[in-house]
């Protein structure tokens, strides 16, 4: 696949932008790369002249953003979602990637369909719910010093990495790239078991710990296909008529 249609595939997540003029210099580090597909969740300010004047003429890709209300609606059709941020559960394990190998994780599921990396808050990063909806969290390495990372310097650094990784003489053997279940289908998923465990009395909802969490880590892991999702929803289907 040329390189241009697979960083197509590539969508840069913004989760409520506080300042306009960080969603303009995003654009522009997109567009430098080659990266045109940007979705802003509940952006305070958009569209604003201060968001085209930080683009630098990347205007199309202001114009072509997709603004929507919840980060499931920015996922729906996605098959890999990673998320940016430093911050996370200590007491549970997950998946970090680097820039490099993260950028080409995101470059071989696009080669497949829709991929998405989620930018938090500029002051706070992502909430552990929305670290929930990721298969993955990619950590950029900074002076130890002075870690502080702007939003758009954090989306050049990533849209580079995946333009890189796009342009790497790989040649995939057909059908070695799965398909894997979108971040919509995974969470009607989810929903079900978490119905069904608390039907069956295995998950207390009084008191869930971090059962969910941990599930939905190590199906991210497990990078379900379509076929295999039908064969888990039928087994709890059955498993409620049994019971």
């Amino acid at each position: 696949m040329p390189a241009s249609n697979i960083l197509a595939n590539i969508r840069i997540v913004l989760i409520q932008t506080s300042h306009p003029g960080n969603i303009g210099s995003a654009a522009r580090a997109m567009k430098t790369m080659g990266l045109s597909e940007l979705y802003l969740v509940n952006p305070k300010s958009f569209p604003d002249e201060q968001a085209v004047t930080m683009s630098s003429n990347a205007t199309d890709i202001l114009d072509n953003a997709t603004v929507v209300d919840t980060l499931q609606d920015a996922l729906k059709d996605c098959h890999l979602v990673v998320g940016t941020s430093a911050r996370h559960e200590r007491s549970l394990a997950w998946d970090i990637l680097e820039p490099r190998g993260c950028s080409e994780a995101l470059v071989k599921q696009a080669q497949k369909g829709k991929v998405a990396v989620i930018f938090g808050r500029e002051n706070s990063g992502l909430s552990n719910d929305e670290l929930a909806l990721c298969q993955h969290l990619v950590h950029i390495p900074t002076n130890t010093e002075y870690s502080s990372l702007n939003l758009a310097s954090a989306v050049q650094i990533i849209s580079y990495e995946c333009r890189i990784a796009s342009q790497l003489d790989v040649k995939v053997v057909e059908g070695e790239v799965e398909e894997v279940a979108t971040a919509d289908a995974m969470e009607s998923y989810f929903k079900h078991l978490e119905t069904a465990m608390v039907e069956s009395a295995f998950l207390d909802p009084e008191n869930p710990k971090h059962l969910m969490t941990r599930l939905r880590r190590l199906y991210g892991r497990a990078k379900v296909t379509p076929s295999e999702l039908n064969i888990l929803r039928g087994m709890l289907v059955a498993f409620q008529k049994k019971k």
